[in-house]
């Protein structure tokens, strides 16, 4: 059974969905929710339903959520070690969902930004490894995580980023994201986020302009599905078609469905497909992690 070491966020995501439009300055009606979240959590969760084991490091503080957040990493199976912190609290996520199941997020990295390189654990079991993008735009954690990308290289272990989202990226400079991406053996992103870092206005340049940077360039499409390229071939699949409740997780789950069959097949069209149908099942339930059956 391959391994996959998942870098970066563990959080709380408390999640807003809306029934109206927002009412500034006066009160929305909502229906309002908390769950397990942090892009490299959701990612280490799904990666358990493919039939693949998950080591997560991140960080949460030692208070209430902190031990919640761990123990139901323990209920899936995602293996970890020295999590837990005093100092920051944990990390939490407000996400607005609107009628039509698309979120807005409003991240506090809290103590993820407290990630030190010997909190990576032994590599000697490791396949592949994940790293989400928080990890690398906090500056307070930028040393520490680069200095794991340098470790994790050196076992010639392949190293896959999602650089998050494009209002993230920007707290940096687009170069800067880029010599992150450039250190990656592959990079997965959406039409969006591609299109800012390709510094393009068709989908099919930015693939082409992030292929001098990755050598596997992964773009999320939504409702179109997927597509990738890797060197010389490129891939594109249809969605899953499902009923979309709420896209808070998509990404993470596509990854985590992606990454394992990927490393397992080096067949782009299988890997693209295992993504699409593992991200389908995440938007149809509300929040980002799969059921615990």
């Amino acid at each position: 059974m391959k391994k996959v070491l998942c870098i970066g966020d563990l959080a709380l995501d408390v999640i807003a969905q809306l029934k109206e439009s927002i009412n500034y300055g006066n009160d929305t009606a909502s229906r309002i929710s908390t769950h397990p979240g942090g892009q490299a959590a959701n990612v280490s969760t799904w990666i358990t339903r493919a039939n693949t084991k998950a080591h997560l490091v991140a960080r949460v503080g030692n208070d209430p959520v902190g031990f919640a957040l761990i123990s139901d990493l323990d209920k899936y199976g995602v293996e970890h070690m020295n999590l837990m912190r005093s100092g920051r609290p944990t990390g939490v996520v407000v996400i607005l969902v609107d009628a039509n199941g698309e979120r807005t997020m409003f991240p506090d990295n809290g103590a993820n930004a407290d990630l030190e390189a010997n909190d990576l654990p032994p590599l000697a079991d490791v396949d592949g490894a994940y790293l989400s993008g928080y990890a690398l735009l906090d500056f307070r954690s930028r040393d520490a995580v680069l200095a794991m990308v340098k470790k994790i290289k050196a076992a010639g272990i392949p190293i896959y980023f999602d650089p998050t989202t494009t209002g993230a990226m920007k707290i940096v400079t687009r170069e800067e994201v880029l010599s992150w991406v450039a250190l990656m053996d592959g990079i997965l992103l959406n039409a969006e986020e591609a299109l800012y870092l390709g510094e393009a206005t068709e989908i099919e340049e930015a693939e082409e302009n992030l292929k001098a940077y990755a050598p596997l360039v992964v773009i999320k499409l939504g409702s179109r599905g997927a597509m990738a390229v890797f060197n010389d071939e490129s891939v594109r699949v249809a969605a899953v078609t499902t009923n979309v409740v709420d896209t808070t997780g998509a990404g993470d789950s596509f990854a985590a469905g992606f990454i394992p069959m990927w490393l397992e097949t080096r067949d782009l069209e299988k890997a693209l497909s295992a993504g699409t149908a593992l991200a389908a099942k995440c938007v149809a339930t509300v929040g980002a992690r799969p059921p615990l059956n």
